[in-house]
């Protein structure tokens, strides 16, 4: 049942995404920014949440790809009357030297065989669907009014058709330009191409750019695709996704708004970021960390606005039917109320670029001592606290194995930069809370069964305690983290080679769904031991979950193979960047060598 409704792929420039299902329709837009109300949200709501579809007359077929190493969406439909192609984009590229990434929708009409009957429909909602814009008639464009939004349309269709909603003859390339807030003044035909040919040309130019071995280098490249336009350029913050409320399971309850940045997630995306050998986003997201570091003088939030907004207050919109009729619906994230105490040390290893990459320059590295010294008091006040964990429990608190983890890794991070720096201070501080941490973690294992689990007292297991090895803290060559990787596949691994986040009931019942990054994090880990045919194997399996344009969601149905949750889920994206990365570097063969094997 899932499966079906993430037959979609996505558009965006670094200032909004769009989604477009196979059946053309604009399912998801959010403007002016990627946390703001949707103007288009026909994913929630069928009937009220708009529509931007062009179809055909009768039955059909679709056919969807990205234009290669592109962002650019291109959608084509075969009806009775003929076939006829959709070229989906938000436009980015240089211009007066910086970029061009304006709130402009392109969608490009052409027939690919004589006289396709098409009906194009555009209907934008604001404030999340209660209210539909007033609509006016201008020479060559439509303007959309509602609150205190303004939205137009420019085509060289017949604007009477905008009203009338008929078939007419697609006979000729049209074209459509949504924008928000400005109009387009300019030609529409030279413009529109224009810019599709600067759009695909940036996005080339930027994957040719890129550090990207061969394996599996086709799901690479679309992951980095993806995970770049979920980056707010204007920030450098980078979201979960683009999607609230789509279930992790049916019935679940387990809706959430995932339009935000959880800076718990740091050490992966700047991990992806420096593998690919994108410093610009790494960069960009280091500074959007660091401007929260400084300003907050109290707790770290798990996650915070696309702008450093604190107040994330979850509020549920009765009013909206729901995915599939799964309610309820999300906006905000009560999440940013939780005690997630590993935030600290995430913090502190996103410093830890500034130190050990040379690209960042030696003034991005001012009033170090005085910053370090402020993370590892947050570290050192909040060591021996219990927390929500990683997986945000709403109510159950516990002394985390993952939280101590990266307490200890944060502090291994202190101690790089304090020996860069020459601080004893820092030095003898951090090496004293790397024990402590320890000594936490070390209370999580559990002797008979050869394995840490999820916390202290707690015999549940946790696929977040796979880190132990990728982070270095278990030696990968010892037994003990061979055993430990051992009992946890025994737990939560499918025969699918799928991974279950952990399998106790939580504040929503038991999972039902498996979570991917969990399957990539014991990709990672296989690779680690020296188990690569394995990683590879399970690398492998996980490929075909993906849907057509091979973007992946948070959650697969181990029995159906459905996809769950959010979508894309930026940090799956994430997961197979840096699984992928680490199988490459452990296979024993010349860089650009393929694999006989697969």
């Amino acid at each position: 049942m899932g499966r079906h409704t993430y037959d979609s792929g996505i558009i965006g420039n670094c200032s909004f995404i769009a989604h477009v299902q196979k059946n053309t329709n604009i399912s998801w837009l959010c403007w002016p920014a990627f946390d703001s109300q949707f103007v288009f949200g026909n994913l929630l709501d069928e009937q009220k949440g708009g529509a931007f579809s062009i179809l055909p007359e009768g039955e059909y077929s679709s056919h969807q790809y990205y234009i290669e190493n592109t962002n650019v969406l291109r959608t084509e439909i075969t009806g009775e009357s003929g076939t006829y192609r959709v070229t989906d984009f938000a436009p980015r590229f240089r211009q007066y030297d910086r970029y061009y990434k304006p709130l402009m929708l392109i969608r490009k009409i052409e027939p690919l065989t004589e006289y396709p009957r098409i009906k194009i429909r555009c209907k934008p909602v604001y404030d999340y669907g209660k209210g539909e814009y007033a609509v006016s008639r201008g020479s060559n464009h439509i303007d959309y009014t509602g609150g205190d939004e303004k939205i137009r349309l420019t085509t060289n269709l017949p604007l009477s058709h905008f009203f009338e909603e008929n078939y007419i003859v697609l006979s000729e390339t049209k074209y459509i330009v949504l924008t928000y807030g400005s109009a387009l003044e300019a030609p529409l035909q030279s413009t529109a191409e224009h810019f599709l040919r600067e759009t695909v040309g940036y996005w080339r130019t930027w994957i040719k750019h890129a550090t990207i071995s061969p394996f599996f280098q086709q799901q690479v490249i679309r992951s980095a695709l993806a995970l770049k336009i979920h980056q707010y350029e204007d920030t450098g913050a980078i979201i979960a996704g683009s999607t609230t409320s789509l279930p992790e399971s049916p019935g679940s309850g387990r809706t959430w708004d995932y339009r935000y940045c959880w800076i718990r997630d740091s050490y992966y995306v700047l991990t992806a970021l420096n593998h690919i050998g994108q410093f610009e986003e790494m960069e960009h997201y280091s500074k959007y960390i660091a401007n929260i570091s400084y300003e907050e003088k109290g707790r770290y939030q798990p996650l915070y606005g696309i702008t450093g907004k604190k107040d994330l207050t979850e509020t549920i919109l009765d009013h909206l039917t729901g995915y599939l009729g799964n309610q309820p619906v999300r906006i905000g994230n009560q999440a940013f109320e939780h005690i997630q105490n590993d935030v600290n040390g995430q913090a502190l290893i996103s410093l830890l670029p500034l130190y050990t990459d040379h690209r960042f320059v030696f003034k991005e590295r001012s009033d170090s001592n005085k910053w370090v010294s402020y993370l590892l008091d947050k570290i050192e006040n909040t060591i021996d606290e219990k927390d929500a964990g990683i997986w945000e429990f709403r109510n159950f608190a516990n002394y985390h194995c993952y939280t101590n983890l990266f307490q200890w890794a944060g502090s291994a991070a202190a101690l790089k930069i304090g020996q860069t720096l020459g601080d004893e201070k820092i030095i003898a501080r951090a090496k004293s809370l790397m024990e402590r941490a320890s000594s936490h973690i070390e209370d999580c294992y559990d002797p008979e069964r050869k394995v840490y689990t999820t916390g202290v007292g707690n015999p549940n297991l946790d696929a977040s305690t796979l880190q132990l090895i990728m982070m270095n803290y278990l030696d990968p060559a010892s037994q003990r983290a061979k055993d430990h990787l051992a009992a946890l596949e025994k737990e939560l691994k499918t025969p699918q080679g799928l991974f279950y986040r952990y399998i106790h009931a939580d504040d929503f019942g038991k999972p039902k769904t498996t979570f991917l990054i969990c399957a990539f994090w014991y990709i990672e880990a296989l690779a680690c031991v020296g188990r690569i045919q394995d990683a590879v194997d399970t690398f492998t399996e996980i490929m075909p979950y993906a849907n057509h344009l091979m973007l992946f969601s948070e959650d697969v149905d181990e029995s159906t193979g459905d996809q769950w949750g959010n979508f894309p889920q930026a940090y799956s994206h994430v997961g197979l960047m840096n699984a992928a990365y680490r199988i490459s570097m452990k296979l024993d063969r010349p860089p650009f060598l393929p694999d006989p094997k697969l």
